[in-house]
């Protein structure tokens, strides 16, 4: 029998780099004001929900935002994975676009600058999915990670929708992991931080 596994994404909370227009790949950037109030704000959303367990990327933004979820939410695990890490922006990382187009050229996403290779942040993403899957059927798993990561995951797990969208800071995006064809329940939502604003 097969069995249905709910995987809740969340992506972290603002940053200043965030904010700069800066690329963050796995440059280690904490959480600004801002992002400890935008985590809290999905912190008490999703702690009047189902959740079963907290996956997070071990990068201190995501890990923060996790963090601040957990303690909303007794008796929670929240366990880091390595494999949740933001796409691997090699020489871009810490500059703007601006930045980029001076020292690069308006073509700069054309040449080898260390990015990590997109067929690499697929196989890792996929791999933890089929992990989970296994280790916990039936059951409802938060994910705490990175906008260019959860992007590119959930065009693989949902091929057929257009989820072209850049994910806000904090959203939400719920996938029902299916036998046949995985289900898009909901899609960059941030509900929550229309109290905070």
């Amino acid at each position: 029998m097969f069995t249905i596994t709910i995987i809740g994404f969340v992506r972290h909370g603002v940053t200043a780099w965030n904010k700069e227009g800066r690329a963050q790949g796995n440059t280690d950037v904490p959480l600004d004001d801002e992002g400890i109030e935008m985590a809290h704000g999905v912190a008490q959303r999703l702690s009047g929900e189902q959740w079963d367990v907290i996956y997070t990327s071990p990068l201190i933004r995501a890990a923060k935002t996790a963090e601040i979820i957990a303690d909303s939410m007794p008796d929670i695990r929240l366990l880091s994975d390595n494999r949740l890490r933001e796409s691997g922006g090699g020489l871009v990382e810490g500059l703007t676009e601006m930045e980029r187009v001076k020292k690069w050229g308006h073509s700069w996403r054309q040449l080898e600058l260390g990015f990590e290779p997109q067929e690499e942040i697929i196989s890792r993403g996929l791999n933890f999915i089929e992990e989970i899957k296994e280790l916990h059927p039936d059951k409802r798993i938060l994910v705490v990670s990175h906008g260019g990561f959860i992007g590119r995951l959930i065009k693989e797990l949902v091929p057929y929708k257009d989820l072209t969208v850049d994910l806000e800071n904090t959203s939400v995006t719920i996938i029902k992991l299916q036998e046949d064809r995985n289900l898009c329940e909901l899609f960059n939502c941030t509900k929550h931080l229309q109290r905070i604003n």
